[in-house]
């Protein structure tokens, strides 16, 4: 039986979904600076600002005297709490606005799923004291769940305001039939993003100076010797996976696009090929320049930016080729 979901509609959006998209897009934005906030917190080591209280500071509801640690980790918990009453406002406004089964319902109601799922690991990396200079295994484990469910939560926000231009269809059936190179794509995203995020807490907790005693071969060798900690043995690893899912995804997104510009495939792969060539770039010079924090700040904007152009890909590979290949005017 034919969904709402999957009705191949082209009329052209309403007011009320013009809005919605718009609401959609801003409210990705903020969660894109409460994940880089998410990140100067362990960077500055802010993670145990608030000691082990959650979701009160320090036994207090506003901490009156805090630390530098303290006033970073309990403004992230701010912007996080706030990122609640947007995201119930994204869900209300799907229910009003599309029917039910829709996709963009769909992807309203993920987009709250997550952000509790999000709200708990941080909750949990508090309470279990896998914050500031912890470095064991657990903390490295719980680290790329963590970025597991960013990714997940950024992808179906995107998604949910992406979908509510009606042009914009999606039937996975009659879709590009070579789709599922992108969904390779996204697997080889995630991959490569777990890797960095155990290489950025290395980078955190074992600050390195690549320059000193030798260079960075030197440095290297050093690194990978079985006296150095696992988080600094693991280093390397990001690296190389980065540089083969880089090359994949420029390769993949340029074979697919096709040749016509202006179409969504062409746009979004476009947008891929661009983001994810600047990525590799930036994270040559963040091993050149010893990961300095606002460079891990870049990196990872730029790591969500490929993520989410490939997340768009995707569904517009997913689309028939009678709107995926048809010049559609931007959502405004």
């Amino acid at each position: 039986m034919t969904t709402p979901a999957s009705l191949p509609v082209t009329s052209e959006p309403t007011p009320a979904m013009r809005r919605f998209a718009a609401y959609g897009w801003g409210n990705v934005g903020f969660l894109v600076l409460v994940i880089l906030w998410g990140a100067w917190v362990r960077i500055t080591h802010s993670g145990a600002g608030c000691g082990s209280h959650w979701p009160d500071c320090n036994g207090q509801i506003i901490p009156l005297s805090p630390t530098l640690e303290t006033f970073i980790e309990f403004t992230h918990r701010l912007t996080s709490g706030l990122s609640l009453p947007l995201v119930i406002g994204l869900v209300v406004a799907a229910c009003r606005i599309f029917p039910r089964g829709h996709r963009v319902r769909a992807m309203s109601w993920a987009t709250l799923g997550f952000l509790i799922a999000e709200a708990l690991v941080g909750a949990g990396l508090v309470k279990f004291d896998l914050v500031a200079d912890n470095t064991s295994v657990a903390r490295a484990i719980t680290a790329t769940f963590h970025l597991v469910n960013t990714f997940a939560l950024t992808a179906v926000a995107a998604l949910a305001a992406w979908w509510a231009d009606p042009r914009r269809t999606f039937d996975w059936a009659r879709g590009h039939r070579h789709k599922g190179l992108a969904v390779l794509g996204l697997a080889a995203i995630l991959l490569t993003s777990m890797s960095g995020a155990i290489t950025a807490l290395g980078d955190t907790l074992f600050p390195t100076t690549v320059f000193a005693e030798g260079g960075l071969f030197a440095k290297l060798q050093s690194d990978i010797s079985g006296a150095t900690h696992f988080l600094v043995r693991l280093r390397i690893v990001h690296p190389l996976i980065a540089i083969a899912s880089g090359i994949y995804l420029i390769s993949m997104a340029a074979a697919l696009r096709g040749e016509v510009k202006g179409t969504p495939i062409y746009r979004t792969g476009t947008a891929l090929m661009h983001l994810a060539s600047t990525q590799m770039a930036a994270g040559f010079v963040n091993i050149l320049l010893a990961a300095p924090g606002w460079m891990q700040l870049v990196h990872l904007l730029l790591a969500v930016g490929v993520w989410t152009a490939a997340v768009l890909f995707t569904a517009v590979l997913g689309a028939p080729a009678e709107t995926a290949e048809a010049p559609v005017p931007p959502l405004s």
